[in-house]
């Protein structure tokens, strides 16, 4: 299923449907203000796996997720006063934090050193779906079969209909992945450049 969504103000009914499909333990393409995302519920182990096969990925490389806010990001990661403040300069925004997981993460997300990468981007629509929807969703790039990031949710919809449930049209975007920034020792690390700006971090 296509399903457009205006990007400015998102329908609240058009929302729900997103959620109903994320409840019913289903597969989503959202938009964020990087690239396309494909998600689902955190706490639904067999999506989870799901999106391992449509990605094509192995599982000591887990996935980041989307949080709707800092408050929220609290719940699922270790969060000294130092952390805050940093991520409160730069949230929402293109950035993934790293940060030290709580024990509400579920084990198939956690690397080697129980750690987890946090998501709240600046995009209307993902922030109201995680939001109404209560807690975090799955966040991992969309690419076509030839390993390159998609932009345009229609050639999405043709290429993934078969593996995802829901593909919402929120308009083309870019192929810029978010920059990672490492933040567990309270001392921010470069992981990755992206989009948005990382000279406060160097």
């Amino acid at each position: 299923m296509l399903l457009s969504i205006n990007n400015e103000n998102p329908q609240i009914r058009l929302i729900r449907k997103a959620i109903e499909v994320l409840k019913d333990g289903g597969i989503i393409v959202y938009p964020t203000d990087t690239v396309y995302g494909i998600g689902c519920d955190l706490f639904n182990k067999r999506a989870i796996e799901k999106i391992y096969e449509i990605k094509k990925r192995s599982a000591k490389q887990p996935f980041s997720f989307v949080c709707s806010d800092l408050s929220d990001i609290s719940h699922y990661a270790v969060v000294s006063n130092q952390t805050y403040k940093i991520m409160r300069h730069f949230l929402p925004g293109p950035y993934t934090f790293i940060l030290a997981a709580s024990r509400l993460v579920p084990k198939i997300l956690l690397a080697k050193r129980k750690t987890v990468g946090i998501r709240v981007p600046d995009n209307k629509i993902c922030l109201a779906i995680v939001s109404e929807f209560g807690h975090p969703i799955i966040s991992t790039s969309v690419k076509s079969e030839r390993n390159e990031i998609m932009t345009d949710p229609f050639d999405m919809h043709e290429e993934l209909k078969n593996k995802v449930d829901l593909v919402i049209d929120g308009g083309i975007l870019g192929s810029e992945l978010s920059s990672v920034i490492n933040l567990v020792d309270d001392i921010p690390e470069v992981v990755r450049k992206g989009k948005g700006e990382v000279e406060a971090f160097l």
